[in-house]
């Protein structure tokens, strides 16, 4: 292995050119037209246009992908996570071209990577299971009956992918088939497939995982668990390691029922298995993740393993570094540093990262996908970059993140920055001895006491600003006066129409994010109660519901399903 294509973007394709640089391999970046001025575009060796905006058009695109490998004369490629991590499609379609594939077999991706197939191996392997669907369903009626004979609540979960997408909770028999609906929509928009099962969903469970390792050897590890339970809409925003406050016997069945399963699977590389554990101790299998992780960082923290540089090791036909399980040192959290809102539910705003500060000190770790005048397009996820914070206990890793909070600054875009400083405050995730927080304890416990984000400003512009513009389809960068383009951008508005703008009033429905228009909820002239669904919108590969400000007649905007909307556009009005 000497050359590595990126098939990735943001954040993790800086760390894993990080990685290559560190292992002596030559790294290759891929990126959309949105990301042409991105971190991981300057920061690789070479860099090559996907040429094209959306998922399907770049990141998805394997034919694309393959085509930059052979050109750019990579003889292996990374995935990253998220995107094509996950698709045994891919994996078959890098190996068939001749070049490594840094990730588990096709065959092990078909059987994990699908939740139904995953769920057969745990039970033959005498994992614990809540009670689910045989395979995929067919449609609502048939979520509607595996409801009826098992009870509520349910989740329905795509089987194919992860990240909290694709999965929709039920409580109530009349939600269920808005919930297939969504669900099958999201996993379609952010997989390609848009198959899903159900399964009886656990109250108030926390949400544990552990980390895989496994070579051609034979060795195979667990370098140590995390616990991922401060979640939102099913997507983790805090992970820590080793997961506190399980007993021995708990840690000891998820290590080996990981194992087990992985081995069962014929598993190689690195992997996650994740559980849920419930109030009362009682353990659930919940998924494998045949992928590296958003969270990887805290494991790398707490076991001095390189999960990536293991990873390149393991696919280069190496044996594992270490293969026994190690001991945990210390404790390490790590906060994600979304562009989102946490005032508005999490709401994901697309924009231009005016200034970024990260925090310094002992025990802390940034991994970063931009810089100061960087982008965070709407095409994508909204993960700018992950702070990681060690300490030599969870008490003192407490104490370095609140202080290491309070100094980074992002401004720009909203962050979930507010949410991070209030919940170390918060008794029920901070307090010495007691964990309190379950996977769904922001939206039912925390979300009324989240304040408003405040780090949003303007920041002075550069004295130059750099461009990256394509030259026979490899990434050249390019700087010009700030003073030049302002002075463009006076002109493009001076001569812009901006006439006729009407003032929003309580009556007039808009858009609170920018994405795209998937389905309209209320027909037109339907007579709605206020805190009804009118529209649906997605953004940043999730989907979000837009409600009657008041009770009336609601008429709908022209826009269509499928149409693109801005934040503040204007979808219809309450007469």
């Amino acid at each position: 292995m000497n050359k590595v294509l990126i098939a990735n973007r943001g954040e993790i394709a800086v760390r894993i050119v990080r990685a290559a640089r560190d292992a002596g391999l030559t790294s290759v970046a891929v990126y959309a037209d949105a990301d042409a001025n991105a971190l991981h575009v300057r920061l690789a060796d070479e860099a090559w246009a996907l040429d094209g905006q959306s998922s399907d058009e770049t990141y998805l695109a394997i034919d694309k992908l393959l085509d930059i490998a052979r050109r750019a004369g990579a003889d292996a490629v990374h995935p990253g996570y998220g995107f094509l991590s996950e698709n045994a499609d891919f994996a078959r379609a890098v190996i068939d071209a001749g070049l490594i594939w840094i990730g588990p077999s096709p065959e092990a991706i078909d059987q994990l990577g699908n939740k139904v197939t995953a769920r057969e191996i745990a039970v033959a392997v005498g994992a614990p299971l809540a009670s689910g669907t045989d395979g995929p369903v067919a449609d609502a009626e048939a979520v509607r009956a595996f409801a009826d004979e098992h009870g509520l609540p349910i989740i329905i979960k795509a089987a194919h992918g992860g990240g909290g997408r694709g999965m929709k909770i039920v409580r109530e028999a009349g939600d269920i088939a808005d919930a297939f609906d969504s669900a099958v929509r999201e996993a379609k928009a952010a997989f390609g497939r848009g198959e899903c099962f159900a399964e009886r969903f656990l109250d108030k469970p926390r949400h544990v995982e552990a980390q895989i390792l496994a070579d051609t050897h034979g060795h195979i590890i667990v370098a140590g668990t995390r616990d991922c339970s401060l979640q939102r809409r099913n997507q983790k925003l805090v992970e820590e390691a080793p997961a506190p406050f399980l007993t021995n016997d708990q840690r000891q069945r998820i290590h080996e029922s990981a194992k087990a399963i992985c081995q069962k699977a014929g598993y190689i590389g690195a992997g996650t298995v994740e559980y849920l554990v419930a109030p009362d101790g009682v353990i659930s299998f919940l998924e494998v993740n045949t992928r590296l992780q958003v969270e990887h960082p805290v494991t790398e923290a707490t076991s001095g393993i390189d999960l990536v540089r293991e990873q390149f090791r393991i696919a280069d036909g190496q044996a594992l570094g270490i293969t026994e399980d190690p001991a945990a040192t210390g404790h390490a959290i790590e906060f994600r540093l979304n562009a989102e809102d946490p005032a508005r539910g999490f709401l994901p705003f697309p924009g231009t990262v005016e200034r970024f500060e990260p925090p310094t000190g002992p025990g802390i770790r940034v991994d970063t996908g931009v810089r100061s005048g960087g982008a965070v397009p709407e095409h994508f996820d909204s993960l700018l970059a992950k702070l990681i914070v060690t300490g030599d206990t969870r008490e003192q890793a407490l104490q370095r993140a609140a202080a290491a909070l309070e100094e980074i600054v992002i401004e720009g875009v909203p962050t979930v920055l507010p949410f991070h400083r209030a919940v170390l405050a918060e008794p029920a995730f901070a307090a010495a001895g007691q964990f309190g927080v379950y996977t769904s304890w922001i939206e039912a416990e925390f979300s009324q006491r989240l304040a408003e984000s405040i780090d949003i400003s303007t920041a002075p512009e550069a004295a130059r600003k750099r461009f990256t513009i394509d030259l026979d389809g490899k990434a050249v960068q390019l700087g010009l006066p700030a003073e030049l383009l302002n002075a463009l951008g006076s002109a493009q508005t001076a001569a812009a129409d901006t006439n006729g703008a009407n003032e929003a009033d309580d009556h007039t429905v808009t858009a609170t994010l920018s994405g795209t228009l998937v389905k309209w909820q209320a027909e037109d002239g339907a007579k709605v109660a206020e805190g009804d669904a009118l529209a649906v919108l997605e953004a940043m590969k999730m989907e979000t519901t837009i409600s009657s400000p008041r009770a009336g007649t609601f008429e709908r905007g022209e826009q269509q399903p499928g149409d693109a909307v801005a934040n503040g556009d204007v979808l219809g009005r309450i007469g």
